[in-house]
């Protein structure tokens, strides 16, 4: 295929960003998008260009270092009918068409400041984990398996929860850019099972409170965060977080200075 790309290029946060269209020929349905940036990269660098700058690791769709907006969308996610959630590394060039023309934009949020192009700093949910994404356990060999019973819906809602890969479609995706499908995929995880109980009702408070800390919007449950989620993880979680947050309040817990 032959496409027509318009890419933010913005050399650093201090310096004024443009849209710059480039021309990629010969792109094969099976690339991957970020294997199509790389095509326009070596064709950049072999013409003594400066390449796109852009977020990657695994590429396999588990890391959550990748992501861009795609046309509009977080990742080309809900742009193409019938295609699975997916992250940016798995969406494959075949749901494009021979001609057309593709808009690559970072995401935009102002707790996501921009390094260069397309890359991005998301170490604020770094930060947010940090605050209470945690459980206390002893140091020592792992505990039988069987010794502390979960139940079925329990477990199962909470390893729904644990897919979350912390990309942060959910904030570039939100017109607010709230982090809260993030942020509450992190304490329902927890929160849902016996290991997680300790710290609940501080955890939920301090992770909520680092959340308000780092510039997230809040959250009006316009849906457009689960849209986007390459996992599919549900706007549920955001009602538990909500439960949650109201028991430790009423409990007295008050976040960490």
């Amino acid at each position: 295929m032959n496409l027509k790309l318009r890419v933010w290029r913005q050399r650093s946060a201090a310096e004024k960003g443009q849209m710059v269209t480039y021309q990629v020929a010969d792109v094969s349905p099976d690339m991957s998008f970020l294997e199509m940036l790389d095509v326009l990269n070596e064709q950049l660098i072999m013409n003594g260009e400066d390449p796109v700058s852009f977020d990657h690791d695994c590429r396999e769709g588990i890391c959550g270092s990748c992501g861009v907006m795609i046309n509009g969308r977080a990742h080309g996610n809900g742009l193409f009918d019938g295609h699975p959630q997916t992250a940016t590394c798995q969406l494959h060039m075949r749901s494009f068409k021979d001609g057309d023309t593709i808009d690559v934009e970072p995401w935009r949020a102002t707790a996501f400041p921009l390094i260069k192009d397309l890359a991005v700093d998301r170490s604020a949910l770094d930060r947010i984990i940090q605050s209470g994404g945690y459980i206390s356990a002893p140091t020592g060999t792992a505990p039988e398996a069987h010794s502390i019973l979960v139940a079925k819906k329990d477990s199962d809602a909470a390893f729904d929860a644990a897919t979350c890969i912390g990309c942060g479609a959910c904030v570039a995706a939100c017109p607010n850019a709230s982090s809260m499908l993030f942020t509450s995929s992190k304490v329902v995880h927890l929160g849902l099972l016996p290991q997680g109980q300790p710290e609940r009702n501080d955890r939920v408070i301090n992770m909520i409170h680092q959340q308000d800390l780092e510039g997230f919007g809040g959250c009006t449950n316009i849906g457009e965060c689960s849209v986007s989620c390459p996992k599919g993880i549900s706007m549920e979680n955001i009602s538990r977080l909500n439960h949650d947050l109201l028991g430790a309040l009423r409990a007295g817990a008050r976040p960490k200075s």
